[in-house]
């Protein structure tokens, strides 16, 4: 059980590296538009959603290198990519080049998204496999922090430079991961199923478990080693597992999470916070993001992942439209920065922690890393489509962006509604029991 715990711990920093590149923009985003000088459209289609650009690749091809090289590989040239990106994005003489090594970290972010929850569902227990899987989310989050207090701290050292220096220290971090994680065994389950090795799979089963429990897993996963039950993932059969992905990644985004993430200084300073003071109450939001992952870290797999995402839903559609009351009657900015945090924990015991679980479970064994991918593409197609315009659309509303929350705290009521109607609990369930009740359910 250490064994298990100690490798999902080391591959969740893939997601720390994940929402330190995500967010570490955010503090470069207005040096690099004035040193630039680039109209809102280049901003937003090169400098600041050119990333998730190159995170749609990486998640919607992630699931390739998964199944043919391994997640272990996998995993350790996601830690490449983001040191690649680091160094270069900080060195970059010009917003193209820039452009380019930021697509090449977004390309890491996206292959983590599929490779890290996958390895991790398939190392874990049916009884402590959404806590080692919110791992991820939790180490996401606090990259998110980090990076925020990176860039707070760094803010001024290299004068009109000082947003290479935000950008260049993922490189330490980078290293630190890609050498960990060459520690860390194949995924019994891929040892089985797709290299047809069955004395490597018992191995490492054997260094999760207990003799016995060793045994009965790998008789377990054996069972679902037959022709009939692999597949292409869009094929019928798997009709109800993709419809559930793509709608529970579909309304991550538009809660307008990324949203506010990538532009909560820019948000702050246009309620009336100060410059320094927006970047230092960008802080306080990677800390509420945090503290609201440790609670749903502690609670997936008790609540389950279906009351999870009823309490966040709820939590998104107060603090959504509170916050679009704010921008509109002219509130006091410390009462829209209450609401935006009140909007960051509900994300966090909600979408954060059930989002790369759920994906992650729903998937039969075989086409896990396809169907993994498909659900993180689809996040990031949306991720990426909202960074892109939200320069424009902050333009726009810049006067009063009441609006733009108002049209997010709607989606979240049709999340509620999702949640309610058609998403199913899947907490205390094995991966082959669950692959078995979503075929079941598909031909009722």
């Amino acid at each position: 059980m250490n064994n298990m715990r100690n490798w999902s711990v080391t591959v969740a920093l893939s997601g720390f590296l994940f929402g330190f590149d995500t967010v570490v923009i955010s503090g470069a985003n207005l040096p690099i538009r004035e040193l630039w000088d680039t109209s809102s459209w280049f901003h937003g289609t090169f400098i600041m959603s050119m990333a998730l650009w190159g995170t749609v690749i990486g998640a919607l091809f992630g699931g390739i290198p998964c199944n043919r090289y391994g997640r272990k590989k996998t995993l350790f040239w996601i830690g490449i990519f983001y040191l690649v990106s680091a160094l270069g994005s900080g060195l970059a003489p010009d917003p193209y080049t820039f452009s380019a090594f930021r697509f090449i970290g977004g390309l890491g972010v996206g292959a983590s998204s599929v490779a890290a929850p996958t390895y991790i569902s398939e190392i874990s227990s049916a009884k402590n496999r959404g806590k080692l899987v919110a791992l991820y989310q939790f180490n996401l989050v606090f990259g998110i922090l980090v990076a925020y207090i990176s860039n707070f701290l760094l803010e001024g050292v290299g004068g009109a430079n000082d947003w290479r220096f935000m950008l260049g220290v993922e490189a330490i971090p980078a290293v630190l991961y890609s050498v960990m994680v060459l520690g860390v065994p194949n995924s019994p389950r891929w040892l089985l199923l797709k290299k047809q090795d069955e004395q490597g799979a018992r191995e490492v089963l054997q260094k999760m478990y207990d003799p016995e429990t060793a045994r009965n897993a790998l008789a377990e996963i054996r069972l679902d080693n037959t022709p009939e039950k692999g597949g292409n993932v869009f094929s019928g059969k798997f009709r109800l597992p993709l419809l559930l992905a793509f709608l529970i990644a579909f309304f991550n985004q538009l809660s307008g999470i990324n949203f506010i993430l990538y532009y909560a200084p820019e948000i702050l300073e246009m309620a009336g916070l100060a410059a320094k003071d927006s970047l230092m109450n960008s802080i306080s939001i990677g800390v509420v993001n945090l503290i609201f992952t440790l609670l749903g870290l502690r609670l997936i797999d008790n609540l389950g992942r279906k009351q999870l995402m009823l309490i966040g839903s709820l939590g998104y559609i107060v603090s959504l439209v509170m916050v679009a009351w704010s921008f509109y009657a002219s509130a006091s900015p410390v009462l829209l920065l209450i609401f935006i945090l009140v909007f960051i924990a509900s994300h966090a015991i909600g979408q954060g922690a059930v989002i790369w679980v759920f994906i992650s479970e729903i998937f039969p064994n075989k086409v896990r890393a396809y169907g993994q991918a498909f659900g993180c593409g689809v996040h990031w197609v949306f991720a990426a489509l909202i960074t892109l315009i939200a320069p424009v659309f902050i333009d726009i509303f810049r006067a009063n962006p009441w609006p733009i929350f108002a049209f997010f705290a709607f989606m979240m009521v049709l999340q509620l509604l999702f949640t309610i109607f058609l998403m199913p609990e899947t907490k205390g369930v094995s991966l082959e029991e669950l692959e078995r009740r979503m075929v079941r359910e598909k031909r009722k």
